[in-house]
C-alpha cells in the first residue's frame, strides 16, 4: 500500500471508528465536526483497545469541547507572524508552515484549532511570501518546515521549496518537523530520502510518543532516513494516560536510540484549548528525567521544557526555575515570571 492509498483509506468519520471497535459514535460527532479527524491504517493497526495510549492520541474525546480559559493559539504564533505562513519568534530563526494537513490529526496538537482546516491553508503565494521575508532578512539562520506536516507535500513541491531555501546565502540549516514515520511510515520512501539528502546540512525531528509507536515499519522508516544521512531527533509530549510513567518513557528513549533517533524534547503540554484532560503535573515530569538517570545513556535523556504562552521560547524545567502556588507553578524564565496551570480540572478528572 502507497502512502497516498494509506492516506485515502484513513478513517475520518466517527461512524467508521464505531464500526471498527463497537462504539457509539454520537457522543464524538460534535468533537469531529470541532477538530479534524484522520487516522491512518497504520496507526489505527497500533490500537489494542479503546482508551488505550495510542487511542488517546488519535480519537476525539468529548473532554476537547470543555469550557476552559485556555488559548487557541497557545504559542501566541500570530503575534510572531511577519506574513501568514511564518513565524518569526526567535531572532536566528524561523518557521515555515508549508502544509495545512497531517497524516493524522493528534487530539493534544498545540495548532488543533488551525491544522485540518481553511485557517491552515495557506497558497503557494503564501508559501512564497514566507520564502521572500527569509531570504530579506539575513538575521535567520535555521528554518523549520512545519505545519501540518511538511512530509504530505508531494516530492516536486518539496523540492522546490528546498530548492528555494538552498539558495539564500545567510540560511545554514533546515529542518524538517513531521510525524510520519510514526503514523504514515510508508511515506519514508528511497526516493524522498535521496531528495531530501540532497539539502544537507538538515535535520528532521519526528514525535513518538509511546514505545507501542517503534514498529517494524516505523523503525525501518527511521533507517532509511538514517542511512541517507538525516540526522533524526525526537520531540515527545508529556500526556496523562499515555507516557507520564517512568517504565513507559525509559522503554520509549531505549528504543529510539536503538532506532538511531536521538530524544530532543519532553515538551510539558502546550496550553491550547481542547488539551486540558492530557495535562499532568510538572512535578511528576520532573519524577521521571529523575527516574531516567542512571537507567538510560545520557544521549537518551531528552530535555524537559515548556513553551509558554506570550512568546518567551522554551524554558528548561528544572527543580530551580519552579515555584509552586496552589494549583498555579511558576516558572523563571529570562524575561521574568510566567504562570501556567499545573493540575487537570477536576471536571476532567471524573470523566477519565
Amino acid at each position: 500500500m502507497t502512502w497516498k492509498s494509506q492516506l485515502a483509506d484513513s478513517v475520518v468519520t466517527p461512524e467508521q471508528l464505531a464500526e471498527r471497535f463497537g462504539i457509539d459514535p454520537e457522543p464524538l460527532r460534535a468533537v469531529a465536526a470541532r477538530y479534524p479527524l484522520r487516522i491512518t491504517p497504520h496507526y489505527l493497526g497500533l490500537i489494542e483497545t479503546p482508551g488505550d495510549p495510542i487511542w488517546r492520541q488519535c480519537v476525539p474525546d468529548l473532554r476537547e469541547l470543555a469550557i476552559d480559559d485556555l488559548p487557541e493559539d497557545s504559542l501566541n504564533e500570530s503575534s510572531f507572524s511577519p506574513v501568514p505562513a511564518l513565524v518569526h519568534r526567535y531572532p536566528d530563526r524561523a518557521l515555515l508552515l508549508v502544509s495545512g494537513q497531517c497524516a493524522g490529526y493528534c487530539r493534544f496538537c498545540t495548532r488543533k484549532n488551525r491544522v485540518g482546516t481553511r485557517a491552515m491553508a495557506f497558497s503557494a503565494a503564501q508559501i512564497d511570501a514566507g520564502l521572500d521575508y527569509i531570504a530579506s532578512t539575513p538575521g535567520i539562520r535555521d528554518v523549520i518546515l512545519t505545519g501540518g506536516d511538511p512530509l504530505l507535500l508531494d516530492d516536486p513541491r518539496l523540492t522546490e521549496i528546498l530548492t528555494r531555501l538552498q539558495s539564500i546565502a545567510h540560511v545554514e540549516m533546515v529542518r524538517i518537523g513531521s510525524r510520519v514515520p510514526v503514523t504514515l511510515p510508508q511515506r519514508i520512501t528511497p526516493q524522498l530520502c535521496r531528495l531530501l539528502a540532497r539539502f544537507q546540512p538538515l535535520y528532521l525531528n519526528t514525535h513518538f510518543n509511546h514505545p507501542r509507536e517503534l514498529v517494524d515499519a516505523s523503525i525501518a522508516a527511521c533507517a532509511r532516513l538514517a542511512d541517507a544521512g538525516i540526522p533524526l531527533g525526537n520531540q515527545t509530549v508529556l500526556m496523562r494516560g499515555v507516557n507520564d510513567d517512568p517504565e513507559v518513557m525509559i522503554t520509549l528513549c531505549r528504543g529510539l536510540l536503538k532506532a538511531r533517533v536521538r530524544p530532543y524534547y519532553l515538551h510539558h503540554l502546550d496550553q491550547a484549548r481542547g488539551t486540558a484532560h492530557f495535562r499532568v503535573p510538572v512535578e511528576r515530569g520532573l519524577e521521571i528525567i529523575a527516574a531516567m538517570r542512571g537507567r538510560v545513556s545520557g544521549l537518551g535523556i531528552p530535555q524537559y521544557v515548556v513553551d509558554p504562552p506570550g512568546g518567551q521560547g522554551k524554558v528548561p524545567l528544572l527543580p530551580e526555575n519552579l515555584l509552586q502556588v496552589g494549583e498555579t507553578l511558576k516558572v523563571r524564565t529570562a524575561g521574568g515570571m510566567v504562570e501556567l496551570p499545573n493540575r487537570t480540572p477536576l471536571r476532567d478528572v471524573s470523566s477519565a
